[in-house]
């Protein structure tokens, strides 16, 4: 299978640049292996079905970029001060982590970036055109002084067309982000409010909450032309003994279970046995799902449209065959559906 397989002509237009207002006013596609319809995000009430799970990721996007200031002694009376640009990718230990530089070469070794508000950082290491940081600040104390000096992380095909902004503080975070660790948002959850949540709930669909510290592997381009050849970007997840025995009770009783989002389905589908069994789980998942894929847990997913050639849009094709996920690209485009982070919503139903 090629990467050229998973390619296709979007008009740029259709690349969202702020979220529908309400969340739930985004429209919905909503679409099985007989028949693609379209809806609103509201429409979810009368979607889904008593003993329907809903898992939703609870993760936090932490502000992760950063301007820093270097400052190199030149001699005795002067100094040379640069601007470096510093995006977080991983977090290695409460204090340490992997960021993208630019520019990189104008930061050596064992040099300092002040990020103002007291917050420093050391550079420790290069690697793969990647830098790891040895922070002044660690834990809760390194969170509170990023909330101070970083922005939001929105992804380049936004950051590149207009500035950050306070808005993106809330556009840019679920309602129920509670564990701080991502450098991106799952975004699929962004179309989601405490409203529409209660109103779910009441005609009796289930909601259950896992954790995946969603990672640089969401902006990475898959750079080889045989896709089983890409590899995955690790990412930190945490699934609960009572996540697990509420997603195993449903599964059990016949009903389906539908994660909002690619990263809460890549961290269930992780934890899974392969007889379809979830327990407690926590570690590094890079699991990489594409068509061939054998779901062991997933009926049904929510998610937005991917970008071309991405293994978010390879996830999809696994998941409703590479032939429907083209039929129904092609019809969000003719139907002018917003595409991307801050898009529009689709329910794949592998199960009816």
């Amino acid at each position: 299978m090629k990467l050229e397989d998973f390619d296709f002509e979007l008009p740029t237009e259709l690349i969202a640049l702020r979220p529908q207002k309400p969340r739930t006013s985004a429209k919905l596609l909503v679409a099985n292996e007989k028949s693609i319809n379209d809806y609103f995000v509201n429409d979810l009430v009368r979607l889904l079905r008593p003993g329907d799970r809903l898992v939703l990721n609870n993760t936090k996007v932490i502000p992760a970029r950063l301007l820093g200031t270097r400052t190199r002694k030149i001699d005795l009376t002067n100094v040379a001060e640069a601007k470096i640009n510093v995006n977080l990718i991983e977090r290695k230990a409460s204090d340490t982590w992997i960021a993208l530089v630019k520019p990189l070469r104008k930061l050596n070794l064992g040099e300092s970036l002040d990020f103002g508000s007291g917050l420093k950082a050391q550079l420790i290491d290069k690697q793969n055109g990647t830098a790891k940081f040895l922070f002044n600040k660690k834990g809760q104390e390194l969170e509170e002084s990023l909330s101070v000096v970083g922005s939001m992380p929105l992804p380049p095909y936004i950051a590149n067309k207009r500035p950050v902004d306070v808005r993106d503080d809330v556009d840019y975070q679920t309602t129920w982000a509670e564990e701080a660790g991502s450098v991106a948002a799952p975004t699929a959850s962004l179309h989601f409010d405490n409203k529409l949540l209660l109103e779910l709930e009441e005609i009796g669909v289930l909601i259950t909450f896992v954790t995946l510290h969603v990672g640089a592997g969401t902006f990475l381009p898959v750079k080889v032309d045989k896709i089983s050849e890409h590899r995955m970007h690790p990412e930190i997840g945490y699934i609960s003994e009572a996540a697990a025995l509420e997603i195993n009770e449903t599964k059990s009783q016949g009903n389906r279970v539908i994660p909002v989002g690619t990263t809460a389905l890549r961290l269930i589908e992780s934890a899974a046995s392969e007889y379809g069994i979830i327990s407690d789980w926590s570690g590094e998942t890079d699991i990489f799902i594409y068509p061939g894929f054998q779901f062991k847990i997933t009926d049904g997913l929510v998610t937005n449209f991917h970008l071309p050639k991405s293994t978010l849009l390879m996830l999809v094709s696994a998941l409703m065959g590479s032939d429907c996920i083209r039929k129904i690209y092609a019809h969000a485009i003719q139907k002018k559906y917003r595409f991307f982070s801050y898009g529009d919503a689709s329910l794949l139903l592998k199960k009816l």
